[in-house]
């Protein structure tokens, strides 16, 4: 199974797919002087703020918005033009706020993957797999194992 950490929201106009793979994820911390982790916690953290009706984090950036949903679009394969246009017509002045779970939203699919892009675990007791060691397998006693009395 794949790991591509895409994600499909609606958002401004339609249906978008989002990615951002490592080459985006680098030129959003050039473009922004943050890691990523960075972004995710700022961006968390506007969001928790605004529903407490209180100020986003002094050093939250809008570009950290406009950016992420701008190469997440990209990533997703938009052309870069026609994703700028887009990040302009929708992310502009006024408009950040209501973009920041969007930037949320594809920045954590950059960072944790979804549950569906996890890789598929063996069953318990489908025989796949065993969790004992050799010697835990041993008919021998264990080394923990009480000594019986002679008799």
């Amino acid at each position: 199974m794949s790991r591509n950490a895409q994600v499909t929201l609606d958002w401004a106009d339609g249906t978008y797919p989002f990615a951002l793979k490592i080459d985006q994820l680098a030129e959003l911390q050039d473009r922004t002087g943050a890691g990523p982790w960075y972004i995710q916690w700022a961006l968390e953290a506007a969001l928790m703020a605004r529903a407490l009706g209180v100020p986003p984090p002094k050093d939250a950036s809008p570009a950290y918005v406009i950016e992420t949903i701008r190469l997440g679009l990209i990533g997703g394969g938009m052309e870069a033009i026609a994703a700028l246009k887009k990040v302009r017509d929708y992310v502009g002045p006024g408009q950040i706020n209501e973009n920041i779970q969007t930037a949320f939203a594809i920045i954590g699919v950059a960072l944790q993957g979804v549950p569906e892009d996890e890789p598929e675990k063996p069953e318990a007791g489908d025989g796949t797999s065993s969790n004992l060691s050799p010697a835990g397998a041993s008919a021998s006693p264990s080394s923990s194992a009480q000594a019986q009395p002679s008799g």
